[in-house]
């Protein structure tokens, strides 16, 4: 177990934490080291310094799990820019309000992937290059001396409204919060992390950045099929398998020869919570491994963990905070939650994100001064989220204050969706619900106004312009859409409505 040092760094010094000669990251091209990696981060560092660019400009990621992908946070950190990475399933529209909004002087990708932005999407001062442009050989730069308070991420997350938001992550956010993951998941040197989530999503960098603050390898995967990840397990030792409720459904659906599943030690889960059945499934089907329920939020990397030895007494727990965390259960009036009482859950501490990127009226809505009973006092994170404490402090989530929709682990702005499907001739007025779903947490249901024979071009539409993750299961459709007193969409009729 790794030592919960509370000195901030640079995100870049990451790839001097391992033994020089001990992989760093594997795949099918073969086996980098941690010498390999800190050689690829300063030469990728010295060409991201040599495209123009000052420090605190922001490098835009749009790939899948390349080695570039990988290397490009720590090589930006080390440049003195801003990485903004973005989820590879995002279609042109997000990735046009990602470069807008973030003002991004360069974007990463791979030429398909550029050929789909038309040229009015790009903004005029960003420049589009090829991944394999980017060096991963040659003269570096060495370790970056910057503040650890700086900026140098910026990771773009749904709101419950409007485009998605930009969370701001200095040095110290990331780092801190690689070494609380690193150390409480007890990851060492010779473990195997399969890195299946997307690099673009918070929970997708902690599997790289924690596996190499503890000196791990990681292997990166894009699979088409839950059989790719059991062949992945078995070819590559892997011992770590982070994942999210809808993937462990999938995989739990997949044949694992006894041998393959024992191979894993270690199960994390987060972006969702895990259902009683589904906890006793996962305990069944891979005995040999630790299952640690987690809760995350972009705007504090990580805020509890469920110790593995306390998941069969309490299935239904999100556990208590994480190394370096104050999380508090909060009343409407600021005061402390008692036990059995629910209350919004409340996250204080250095893992803090440090607002969203040229937001202010959203920052000041969920980053507020912590509670008077704080220990870490400051600025906190007003999750929105309920949740009840026991009386052992073990925290259960009970459900969002927000209208956001929560499917295959992503959280979705249902305001995006409905401007995704107002886009087009086919409909008047849409509102987009969540609901239950065994699969997938949460399925998105559009009511619309308009001629339901316009339902198929509607769909083939919405195929082109939003990510799989996004697209309705399902349409209802009414010559027009009720409105209460205000005279404002009665989304919360049509809620109860559905939801019937």
């Amino acid at each position: 177990m790794i030592a919960l040092d509370p000195v901030p760094r640079t995100l870049d010094r990451l790839a001097l934490r391992g033994d020089p000669a001990a992989p760093a990251l594997i795949d099918r091209a073969g086996v980098m080291d941690f010498a390999g990696l800190e050689t690829a981060v300063g030469a990728a560092a010295a060409w991201l310094a040599a495209q123009g660019l000052v420090p605190g400009d922001r490098v835009a990621s749009w790939l899948p799990k390349t080695r570039i992908a990988c290397i490009l946070p720590l090589a930006a950190a080390r440049a003195g820019l801003v990485h903004v990475p973005a989820n590879p399933a995002l279609r042109h529209a997000q990735i046009a309000h990602i470069l807008a909004d973030s003002g991004a002087r360069l974007l990463v990708t791979q030429p398909a992937r550029a050929a789909t932005l038309p040229g009015d999407e790009v903004p005029a001062a960003c420049r589009v290059v090829a991944d394999t442009e980017v060096a991963m050989r040659g003269p570096g730069l060495a370790p970056s001396t910057r503040d650890p308070a700086e900026l140098v991420a910026i990771l773009y997350t749904s709101g419950s409204t409007g485009q998605p938001k930009g969370v701001m992550l200095s040095h110290a956010n990331l780092w801190l919060g690689a070494i609380s993951v690193a150390h409480y998941l007890r990851i060492a040197p010779e473990d195997r992390v399969l890195a299946v989530l997307p690099l673009g999503f918070d929970y997708g960098q902690s599997q790289l950045l924690s596996s190499w603050a503890a000196g791990a390898a990681v292997t990166p995967l894009d699979y088409l099929t839950p059989r790719d990840v059991v062949k992945a397990v078995e070819r590559f030792a892997i011992t770590t398998l982070a994942g999210v409720p809808p993937l462990w459904i999938h995989l739990l659906e997949t044949e694992w020869p006894a041998e393959t599943a024992a191979r894993l030690k270690r199960l994390t889960n987060s972006g969702g919570a895990l259902t009683v059945k589904l906890v006793r499934v996962l305990r069944t089907r891979f005995p040999s491994a630790d299952l640690y329920p987690m809760y995350g939020l972009t705007e504090a990397f990580r805020s509890t963990y469920l110790e593995p030895s306390l998941v069969d007494a309490h299935p239904e727990s999100i556990g208590s905070a994480i190394p370096f965390a104050e999380v508090m259960v909060v009343r409407p009036d600021g005061s402390r939650a008692a036990a059995g009482e629910p209350g919004e859950l409340v996250h204080a501490g250095p893992l803090v994100a440090q607002g969203y990127w040229q937001d202010a009226e959203r920052t000041a809505a969920r980053f507020r001064l912590a509670p008077r009973f704080s220990s870490s006092g400051g600025m906190a994170i007003w999750s929105g989220d309920t949740v009840i404490a026991d009386e052992h402090g073990l925290l259960r989530f009970v459900g969002r204050d927000d209208e956001m929709i929560k499917s295959a682990g992503h959280r979705i702005s249902p305001q995006e969706v409905e401007e995704a499907v107002m886009a087009g001739p086919e409909t008047r007025e849409a509102v987009a619900i969540g609901l239950p779903d065994e699969r997938l947490g949460q399925s998105i249901l559009v009511v619309a106004a308009g001629d339901p024979a316009g339902e198929g071009a509607l769909a083939e539409r919405l195929k082109r312009e939003l990510p799989s993750y996004m697209q309705p299961a399902r349409y209802v459709w009414r010559d027009a859409l009720p409105r209460n007193a205000n005279g404002k969409l009665d989304r919360a009729g049509l809620r109860a409505e559905m939801l019937r």
